[in-house]
């Protein structure tokens, strides 16, 4: 059943308010990537990107709806936040949610809009395995990952996304909600190419480490859910086997040097936020 446009409308809207008073960029932070313009050409461009996530967004928000605990909400967007302070993509203001749903998973739209799902909270025991999943869901949007994967990533010559979805002719405006579509069955149905998981949990370790999160969280999160076969849906619908990518995260940590990390977890926060 289709939920009502004002109810997606309304949900999309308080997705954007929560975080604005809370956080920002901060110019002594450093990022992960400061490559001016590797990720789009021009402000049409940003833009573009922006409405296009905001439409998968409330697509996302039709099918799940977002949870009603506000301050679970703000403080999801708090940790989320302090992760984009250092992540690639200081053009974009990243906005996070919870939905309502016991399906363990999380999604991230193009342009910065980034879900967790209640079900994927309630398997985690620390504020840094919430760090961990939702630093993977960044590092698909200052990637580019789904724009990437639909041909409609930003080109030089003034063909980018921006140019693409720019006009309100009809055949376009038609293209545009083809490529929602198309959006929405790379998130829910045929996921990402593997790669780019890999390489999005090769991210989350780097930027969990320079944020000050333990970096092995990603890893105890993902050994967790493996060992469980109680859950109605998981990641593992639209993302590598556990095995594959626990294979391709402890190398990474070898690589990096991070097998002893010790750092923040933050127990009592989260649980006071999540398991009151």
């Amino acid at each position: 059943m289709k939920r009502p446009l004002v109810v997606i409308a309304t949900a999309v809207a308080l997705l954007g308010s929560v975080i604005h008073a809370d956080a920002g960029p901060s110019s002594d932070r450093t990022r992960l990537s400061d490559q001016a313009g590797v990720f789009a050409d021009t402000p049409q461009d940003v833009a573009a990107e922006i409405n296009f996530g905001r439409n998968v967004a409330a697509r996302i928000l039709a099918r799940y709806p977002l949870h009603g605990d506000e301050a679970l909400n703000h403080y999801i967007n708090l940790v989320g936040n302090t992760l984009t302070l250092s992540s690639a993509r200081p053009e974009l203001t990243f906005r996070f949610a919870v939905l309502e749903t016991d399906a363990v998973n999380a999604y991230a739209a193009p342009g910065g809009y980034i879900f967790v799902t209640r079900g994927a909270l309630n398997a985690m025991s620390d504020e840094a395995e919430l760090a961990a999943v939702l630093a993977h869901e960044i590092a698909h949007v200052t990637e580019k990952h789904i724009v990437n994967a639909m041909n409609i990533s930003g080109e030089s010559g003034g063909t980018g996304i921006g140019s693409i979805f720019s006009s309100i002719s009809d055949p376009l405006r038609a293209a545009f909600t083809v490529a929602v579509d198309k959006a929405m069955s790379i998130l829910f149905q045929e996921g990402l190419d593997q790669q780019d998981e890999f390489e999005a949990d090769r991210y989350a370790l780097e930027l969990l480490a320079v944020t000050g999160y333990d970096p092995r969280a990603l890893e105890r999160y993902l050994e967790k859910l493996g060992s469980r076969h109680d859950m109605p849906q998981t990641i593992t619908d639209t993302h590598p086997g556990f095995d594959t990518r626990l294979a391709s995260l402890r190398a990474a940590t070898g690589e990096m040097g991070l097998e002893k990390a010790g750092q923040a977890r933050l127990t009592e926060r989260f649980t006071s936020y999540v398991h009151k």
